[in-house]
């Protein structure tokens, strides 16, 4: 289906299997977005409060710092094997989440979740990055990125009815079910590395230059803490606010999904053409004009639902428009790059959800949206910073 969106200036390979691929990370990230909607119940089936399953959630959300070092693993591996490795490592997770009868049992569970999924993650773009230019990097890996909207609007959707019908526990284990079918699909479908992206050709270790690496480091940083000012506040404040109940903020969930999945299929069009710097920066910009907009509007409904749904969307576009930098941060180690990228938005998003609700709970919704604003802008300048050194040091053919 996707192969329709790619020409035949794309590998074959790539083609070929780029809808089972994005098939195997929808049903990742329906795993991984299922539990924000349904943490007052889960909190339940493990004798706890939603307070107490939350620790379990920002326990999991730390293990992210440990992504670089997932990063040096996944360089040592076969693509196809840490893409499978992570599929099964994702399934094992959810099996034992699924399973919690107790938050720390939980907080388990989500750990060897997420950093499956960062395996399965850093072999997939490592598996992308070896056989897509980098000038055509990000039309691919925009369309593999519609798999995050997809994950809540097909996976999360199917799964809540299920816990509807059922249990919590149930809806879990069907996502460990497709998970365990897609990692064997792609066992037998994908072939085993070769040629110029084997094994063999990775076992030399690339040194990182941090001066090259530190300016998309803090870009990342930013940006990432720019979104979590809004994703930990947004909730409360529809219902704080606006009287919003589970059903209409449901609702919202779905019009988020939608524009994330605008935002993707955006960033797979224009990002290469655009440039990936560029992009991204063009993405923030508007996203902080978003957020400034909520700041100045956020007691206006009508006015401030959109800009708010309009800045995590464009956050979406800026981030998935950003990917490509990451795998091209360090020569011949696309994972580490990648790797170092989701480290820096863990540190983001810790840094900043404190604060943001702090801020949120003593002034309102504003002042969240205008800290959007501030990290938004730090992100743009890091993004025009790294496009102006690119102009003098690449080719202009590398330069998109």
């Amino acid at each position: 289906m996707l192969h329709r969106a790619l020409d035949h200036s794309i590998p074959a390979d790539v083609r070929d299997r780029i809808t089972l691929l994005t098939a195997g990370r929808t049903a990742v990230n329906s795993c991984v977005r299922f539990a924000p909607p349904f943490l007052a119940t889960i909190a339940r089936g493990n004798g706890t409060t939603l307070a107490g399953i939350g620790v379990a959630v920002a326990i999991s959300e730390l293990s992210g710092l440990l992504s670089p070092l997932n990063g040096e693993i996944v360089e040592r591996l076969h693509r196809r094997t840490a893409m499978v490795l992570g599929l099964i490592g994702v399934a094992g997770g959810v099996t034992i989440a699924a399973s919690s009868v107790h938050p720390a049992m939980f907080a388990v569970g989500l750990i060897v979740l997420s950093q499956s999924k960062v395996m399965f993650d850093l072999g997939l773009g490592s598996w992308t990055t070896d056989r897509v230019p980098y000038a055509q990097r990000g039309r691919v890996m925009g369309l593999v990125e519609i798999s995050w909207a997809l994950g809540l609007l097909v996976g999360v959707s199917i799964m809540g009815v299920l816990t509807a019908v059922t249990n919590w526990r149930v809806g879990y284990g069907v996502g460990a079910a497709a998970v365990i079918a897609m990692a064997g699909l792609i066992a037998r479908r994908i072939g085993p590395d070769s040629g110029p992206h084997s094994r063999a050709s990775r076992t030399a270790r690339v040194p990182v230059n941090v001066r090259e690496v530190g300016v998309l480091i803090f870009g990342m940083f930013c940006l990432m803490a720019a979104s979590q000012a809004l994703f930990v506040t947004f909730g409360s404040w529809l219902v704080d606010v606006f009287d919003f109940t589970p059903a209409t903020l449901s609702v919202v969930a779905v019009g988020l999904g939608f524009a994330e999945l605008i935002a993707s299929l955006t960033s797979s069009r224009r990002t290469d053409a655009w440039g990936k710097e560029r992009s991204t920066a063009v993405g923030a910009t508007l996203m902080v004009l978003a957020s400034v907009g909520l700041a100045v509007w956020h007691g206006h409904l009508f006015i401030a639902l959109p800009l708010c749904i309009i800045a995590i969307a464009l956050f979406e576009f800026a981030i998935v428009s950003a990917i490509p930098l990451s795998t091209a941060a360090i020569a011949g180690s696309p994972a580490r790059g990648m790797a170092l990228m989701m480290g820096a938005g863990t540190v983001g998003r810790a840094a900043a959800s404190i604060p943001a609700t702090r801020l949120y709970v003593r002034h309102g919704m504003a002042w969240p949206a205008l800290m959007c604003a501030v990290l938004g802008t730090g992100a743009i300048v890091a993004m025009l910073s790294l496009h102006s050194g690119r102009m003098k040091s690449l080719p202009t053919g590398d330069l998109v």
